[in-house]
This record gives structure tokens, C-alpha cells and sequence, in this order.
């Protein structure tokens, strides 16, 4: 017996699927397994059920796989098998195997207290696997990984927009797109499924990234550029794909259109799914030069499963890699995972086919995470992540005499420049809805005052000058590390004028442990932490630490009293991204 349960995202809807089950991962209809026993028979020396988490425009094909195994008596051996299909969305089976290993993803949020992890998960991309891994999740090594279908990542438009600019004859380029998203006047209204949370949405801020990183210009004006195709994006984001759907223009007339949506990265079968509603404005599918990351839907078989459940999952791997299941994938819109397509493909205009002669659809690799790199993607989901949200927060940044020593990987740049340097990049990711302060620490810096405040917290609207003036006259001093000090004043500081709606924090850099012989010690500072703090306005502290000479246990140690994280590097240059990495994670704020 095959079930499928789960939301069916804007599919249920534009399909006119049935109402979607209840909202847990794996769902075993009362009753299945009974049903599955009288199906089976006697001759069966063992049953065991197969959970399977699909996304769920793939899951209805998965379905009819299976369910045509069971029907034929799956068994492996003498060992029959019943398999659960559950349509599950991506992002929230990887909030729930995060959870299981540890693992933390920007933009995701907690698993549900009802998610139940899968023997098997079909997502609709690779990068699910790669993020997990790269999360935290180092025992996280699912087997197999090949693709079992593909849909290509196009950029969505409304016909009429898409013929001003040439469509289908043009070709257009993400740079042209980008150039378009961030014009002056009349920029083209862009909008985007959160890429933290959506595999398209993400393929898309990629491909962006990338154009505005190969344009030629400086390292500062590349930055600018992408910041403003982010900030543009992210005025008409969605956290579903329904709901960015409904925004395009639903009227022909001409106001409807110039005030709907204009560009979306959405998949291929976002687009046909769409148009088989027949709305009042179809959508065109542009696929852009170069060829976005496409979704390849992994076949993953997650670790921990019985040896009999693994058998009993590569027979299933084995059937949807048949021809028959590329017509089953062409009837919800879907291609092979070599971008040809089954009997009832209905391919967009300008929709490339390695069978028709078109250009072949990019492929990630075998194993899916083969071709993608975790480090753009780790950078694109963490910048995004910090210039779409807003927060309150207090910079502290250490200038003892042990900040002047150089960074050789840095072209003989002091530990204390670098640091200034990334604390400067980060500020040009804030919106003006930010409100940061600055302060700097050592010892004895004001009388017997470790800390020395710079900029008091206010709105970047009105304080962002000011703080790119402290930054820049930051000089390291002559002076120990007045650490434990300085943390209890700053977080009394943030504690003050507490924001609700906000992430309330303190992030501190630091190349050293404490060494103020006449301050606080460590006891004394988590038990004053400890006295301090209130769970209805939480402060997180979030410690950067740089260098060999950091002590992470000590950091840890005051971070478990407070929340928040502490996160050290060896290699001075990489504050930069652990410092994008720190706010991204940081948890929601509570309201």
C-alpha cells in the first residue's frame, strides 16, 4: 500500500488537487498496514514499510512507481515491502533532519515537534544536502544521491513584459537582468521565494551573484550591485510560491500589468503549472545564459536505516530510473535528470531539449552535490539572510596590543585592520531599519574602563555616517584584554533600551582570553550574566573570535548563559564571512 500526504505548495491549487493532507512529513493512513498484510499474503517470512519524503510535484509520480511495485508483490528476497510516499516540502524536511544531527541552515526554521524523518528523501535539489553538511551536520552522509529528474530553473515573466524585451527571439543574460532589477528609473519589479527556504529562489540569487561579481568593476561597486538587486528582490519576497504566483498580473489591462509582478526565478514546472490555469496573463519562461543551477531531485537514502529498509530503497531507486517513469514525470511536468522529456511534455516556448537539438540542460553531477559549490552557496543564503532582515545590535571590537600583529594571508594587514575591514563591508549589507553602536575594548581604555563607547545605538537612517567614522579611526592600543569586563557592559547596554520585533545583540571581536588581573573573573561574570538577563528580553552574544590565542570553552561558557554563539577562526581573513555567518543564524526575534 502507497500513501501520499502532505502540502501540495501552489499545486494543490493550480492542479486542482484534492485538499492537502495534514502538515506532518510521514502520515501511515489507520488501517494501511492491515490493508498491506492482506495483499501480501502468508508467503511473506517478513514485512517491513518504506517511508519515502518527496517534493511535492514529484511525489504524485513516486506514488504510481510504487505503487505499481506493490501491486506486482514488492518483496526483496522473502521480505515484502509496503512503501509510504509522503509529499513533503523540502524545507521542512530539512528543519527536521537538521534538528536529528545537529545541524543549523540560514532562514530555516525549527522543526516541527511532529516531523519524523524519512528512510528516503527526494528533494527538489541538491543544495538541501550540501547546506545540511555544510550546517553542522558532519555525520549527515545519505547514500546514493543521483538525480532522478530535473526541472530547469527559468526566470518567470508576463508575456507582455517579456516581449518589450524581446522575448522569444532575444536571449537574455543575467547581467541584463540584473542591470534591469537595479535601474535608476523604472526598474524592473522582481520578486523572489526566500532562497533560505526555496531551492529555485535560491538557484536564482545565484545566478545573480554571479553576474554582478563578473561585471568588471570593483570589488566595492560588484557589492553594490548585488546589495541592490537583494534589497530589490526582497521587497516583493514570498515565503511560498503561491503566493508569489499571485502577484503577477491577473488582468490585461494595462495598469494591472505595470503594477503586478515583473521576474521571478521559478522552475520550469512552476511556470507550465501555472499556465495550465489558463490565467488571464500567461507566463513566459526565459531561460537565461548562463544556465542556472536546474533542480535535480536527489534520490537520498538518509543514514541509519536497516540493511533491509536500504535493499528495499535501491529497488525503488532502480524503478523510477526506467523509461516508463520519465512519462510519469512528464505528467506533472518534469523531465529525466538528462533534460529530456517523457510522452505529454508540454515544453514552454524556447524550452531547450537535448532531444530536440536545443542546448543540453546543466547538470550538477552524478550524486548531485558533485558540481555545486558550498561556499557560494553558503554565501549567497547568509548575505541574503543578513540584508533582508532587521536587528539591534551593539559592535564591540577589541584594540589590545595584541590586535597590531600582522596577517600574513592578508598582505601584511594588522589583525586590527582586517577586523575593521570586515565590520565595514557587513555595515554596507545593513538597511537603514538596523540601529547599531559601536564600542571598543582593551584595558584602562577610559580611567579604569576597559570599554570605550563610540557610537551610541541608533538607526542606520541616522547613524550609518557616524559609524563608518568610528570604524575608520579605530587604532589598536597598548593594553591586555579586558574581555569579561567588557561583555557584562554591554550586554547591561543593550538590555536597555530593549526592542521588541528585533534580534537584541552584542557581537564582539576578539584575538585573545581575558587578562584584566583587576576585573571580573569568569565565575564572577556568569554568575552577574546569569543574574541579569531576562528571558521576556533576550540579549544574544555572539563572540568572533580570531586567532590561535582564543580560548572557544571560555567563549562557549559565557555564550551558554546568554544565547547566542561563539565562533572562531584561525585565519584572520575569514572574519568577513564568519562575521555574515554570525547574524544569519542568529534565531528569530521574539514578538
Amino acid at each position: 500500500m502507497v500513501t501520499v500526504s502532505g502540502r501540495h505548495r501552489m499545486r494543490t491549487s493550480l492542479r486542482g488537487a484534492g485538499a492537502a493532507a495534514a502538515a506532518t512529513l510521514l502520515i501511515v493512513v489507520a488501517g494501511s498496514w492491515f490493508g498491506y498484510k492482506q495483499l501480501a499474503g502468508p508467503s511473506c517470512s517478513g514485512r517491513i514499510q518504506l517511508s519515502v519524503a518527496a517534493a511535492p510535484e514529484i511525489a504524485p509520480a513516486v506514488k504510481g512507481a510504487a505503487d505499481q511495485w506493490v501491486a506486482k508483490g514488492a518483496a526483496v528476497g522473502d521480505t515484502c515491502i509496503a512503501v509510504n510516499v509522503a509529499s513533503s516540502e523540502p524545507v521542512d524536511v530539512a528543519a527536521a533532519v537538521a534538528s536529528k544531527h545537529g545541524a543549523t541552515l540560514a532562514g530555516v526554521g525549527q522543526a516541527s515537534g511532529t516531523a519524523v524523518t524519512p528512510d528516503v528523501w527526494v528533494p527538489d535539489s541538491s543544495t538541501w544536502l550540501l547546506r545540511l553538511k555544510n550546517g553542522g551536520a558532519t555525520a549527515f552522509a545519505p547514500a546514493n544521491g543521483a538525480s532522478i529528474a530535473r526541472s530547469p530553473v527559468v526566470v518567470a515573466m508576463p508575456e507582455p513584459v517579456a516581449s518589450r524585451i524581446g522575448w522569444p527571439d532575444t536571449k537574455l543574460t543575467w547581467t541584463a537582468l540584473l542591470e534591469k532589477v537595479t535601474a535608476g528609473k523604472s526598474p524592473l519589479k522582481a520578486g523572489i521565494v526566500e532562497p533560505t527556504q526555496d531551492a529555485a529562489g535560491l538557484s536564482g540569487l545565484l545566478s545573480l551573484a554571479a553576474a554582478a561579481s563578473s561585471t568588471g568593476r570593483s570589488t566595492e561597486a560588484a557589492q553594490e550591485a548585488m546589495i541592490g538587486a537583494l534589497r530589490a528582490l526582497a521587497t516583493n519576497r514570498s515565503s511560498i510560491r503561491q503566493d508569489l504566483l499571485a502577484r503577477f498580473p491577473r488582468s490585461s489591462d494595462p495598469t494591472a500589468i505595470a503594477n503586478g509582478l515583473g521576474a521571478a526565478a521559478l522552475s520550469e514546472e512552476d511556470v507550465i503549472a501555472y499556465n495550465q490555469t489558463k490565467p488571464p496573463i500567461p507566463l513566459a519562461a526565459l531561460y537565461l545564459d548562463p544556465s542556472p543551477m536546474p533542480l535535480d531531485y536527489p534520490f537520498a537514502v538518509l543514514p541509519g536505516i536497516e540493511p533491509a529498509k536500504a535493499s528495499a530503497a535501491k529497488v525503488l531507486f532502480e524503478l523510477l530510473t526506467t523509461p516508463g517513469f520519465r512519462n510519469r514525470l512528464a505528467t506533472q511536468a518534469l523531465r529525466s535528470p538528462d533534460g529530456n522529456w517523457g510522452d505529454g511534455f508540454k515544453a514552454p516556448q524556447g524550452a531547450p531539449s537535448p532531444a530536440g537539438g536545443g542546448a543540453k540542460v546543466p547538470s550538477t553531477g552524478q550524486g548531485g552535490v558533485a558540481g555545486l559549490d558550498p561556499a557560494a552557496i553558503a554565501k549567497a543564503t547568509t548575505t541574503w539572510s543578513v540584508a533582508t532582515q532587521s536587528g539591534r545590535m551593539l559592535a564591540v571590537i577589541d584594540v589590545s596590543g595584541s590586535m597590531k600583529a600582522k596577517v600574513p594571508s592578508a598582505r601584511g594587514a594588522s589583525r586590527e585592520q582586517v577586523t575593521v575591514e570586515a565590520a565595514s563591508q557587513g555595515l554596507n549589507l545593513f538597511d537603514d531599519s538596523w540601529a547599531i553602536g559601536l564600542w571598543t575594548f582593551s584595558t584602562e581604555l577610559v580611567g579604569t574602563q576597559d570599554w570605550r563607547p563610540v557610537v551610541p545605538i541608533r538607526p542606520l537612517s541616522s547613524n550609518r555616517g557616524a559609524l563608518q567614522r568610528g570604524l575608520a579611526g579605530i587604532k589598536p592600543s597598548s593594553g591586555d584584554t579586558g574581555l569579561f569586563d567588557t561583555i557584562l557592559a554591554a550586554y547591561q547596554e543593550v538590555q536597555k533600551e530593549w526592542e521588541p520585533g528585533k534580534v537584541n545583540s552584542v557581537v564582539l571581536f576578539t584575538d585573545g582570553t581575558n587578562d584584566d588581573k583587576h576585573g571580573l573573573t569568569q565565575a564572577k561574570l556568569l554568575a552577574e550574566l546569569q543574574k541579569v538577563k531576562d528571558e521576556e528580553q533576550p540579549v544574544q552574544v555572539i563572540i568572533i573570535g580570531i586567532g590561535n590565542d582564543v580560548d572557544r570553552k571560555e567563549l562557549k561558557s559565557i555564550t551558554d548563559v546568554t544565547g547566542g554563539s561563539p565562533f572562531v577562526t584561525a585565519d584572520p581573513t575569514k572574519i568577513g564571512e564568519i562575521f555574515l555567518q554570525a547574524i544569519a543564524l542568529r534565531p528569530p526575534a521574539p514578538r
